[in-house]
């Protein structure tokens, strides 16, 4: 249906890092949510009316629930699709973030709730009344949200995005959610267990650990996550395929949402080359990631040393030492400065954030290794930590 639709309403449908196109995407599946989401509360409400089962009641009003979150996600895109403005020069994007972070709040606010309901009833059991009408309710009911996930992970996929993503995990939690209603249901009809209060709370807690969920994966690039390992993989190939660029490090990316990300870097260019064809490089290279990733880039030209035999091979020897400290250590920007008692070697060292030594340790460590390795040499070391993976 989803896709039917998408090709009825929504022009360029394949290019999604328009965000035009983002934005009807996301538009089309929150009103196709809040649309099943009322009915299925509809149908479900009737059938815990019928049935007396408060097990399918807090079903429907779980269903309810969603269908405020559907709206909560459709103004999300509505308003993540804002134009760049004088108070946000990096744009709206991250409004997308937040309204998946609300999407997930209600799903906890209606867990908790239903926790309280389903307590209640296992402290006072009622018998459930069966009904042939409440359980095809509940199949079909089943199905819808199993269809909902589907489209969701789907779409969000295409397009990235976290409140979909969102979207997607609660429709999974309600299917079975609903599944378990459904059984509790057969069971007071072919046992004498009433155990609607005890489904109930299941529910509940599945809810609460969906709602859990959904909330790290909104909140993680609300706070400035890491890149994907893939995405910098692409970085990496797109500058490295540009001669004479001889390597990168200090790759920063920041994400203002979905289609609106500014990456920076260094690039390592040979310090003998002409500074007019190598910014040439460098500008070339800044074009080609905004237009194969669709970003804003920034580059910084390191020069290095590449033609003399001492530099490189001291270069390696360093290389090789920090190691010993940590085999993941590496280091960049490295250059020799002779001075008349002594010669510094200054560079800058990326240790990961798991080492059990500081970053002074570490400096201290490199510093006498250094050291050690020639008493004419003095590590001039600059010690920090990765923004990638």
């Amino acid at each position: 249906m989803i896709s039917l639709l998408s090709r009825w309403f929504i022009r360029d449908r394949d290019h999604v890092t328009d965000p035009a196109v983002r934005r009807a995407y996301g538009q089309l599946c929150g009103l196709t949510g809040i649309a099943l989401n009322v009915l299925l509360f509809i149908g479900k409400f009737l059938a815990g009316t019928i049935s007396g089962s408060i097990a399918i009641t807090a079903d429907a009003f779980n269903n309810l629930s969603d269908a405020g979150s559907s709206i909560v996600t459709l103004l999300g895109f509505r308003l993540a699709g804002r134009k760049p403005d004088p108070e946000h020069p990096f744009g709206h994007g991250r409004i997308e973030y937040i309204s998946g972070l609300i999407v997930s709040g209600l799903i906890l606010l209606m867990g908790v709730e239903l926790a309280k309901t389903s307590f209640d009833k296992i402290l006072h059991p009622e018998a459930v009344d069966f009904s042939v009408i409440a359980i095809v309710i509940l199949a079909v009911s089943v199905l819808v949200k199993l269809y909902m996930s589907f489209y969701n992970r789907q779409i969000g996929k295409k397009i990235n995005s976290a409140a979909m993503a969102a979207t997607a995990a609660d429709s999974v939690s309600d299917a079975i959610s609903t599944s378990a209603v459904l059984v509790a249901m057969l069971a007071a009809k072919f046992t004498d267990l009433m155990i609607d209060g005890y489904v109930g709370m299941i529910v509940a807690v599945l809810i609460l650990i969906s709602g859990i969920k959904a909330a790290k994966e909104t909140i993680a690039p609300l706070l400035g996550q890491a890149p994907e390992p893939e995405f910098v993989k692409q970085i990496e190939d797109i500058v490295m395929a540009h001669a004479p660029i001889c390597g990168i490090h200090d790759l920063v990316v920041h994400d203002y949402g979905p289609g609106r990300v500014m990456i920076s870097l260094h690039a390592e260019v040979p310090a003998s080359g002409d500074i007019l064809e190598l910014h040439d490089v460098i500008d070339n290279t800044e074009m080609a990631l905004r237009r194969e990733l669709n970003c804003e880039a920034v580059i910084h030209m390191d020069p290095i040393v590449t033609d003399d035999g001492v530099t490189s091979e001291l270069r390696e020897k360093v290389a090789d030492l920090v190691k010993t400290v940590d085999e993941r250590i590496t280091i960049h920007d490295f250059r020799m400065v002779p001075g008349n008692s002594h010669t510094n070697l200054i560079f800058d060292a990326v240790v990961p954030y798991d080492m059990d030594m500081s970053v002074q340790e570490v400096a201290s460590r490199i510093r006498q290794l250094v050291r050690d390795m020639d008493s004419n040499y003095f590590a001039v070391v600059m010690v920090e930590h990765p923004y990638i993976k």
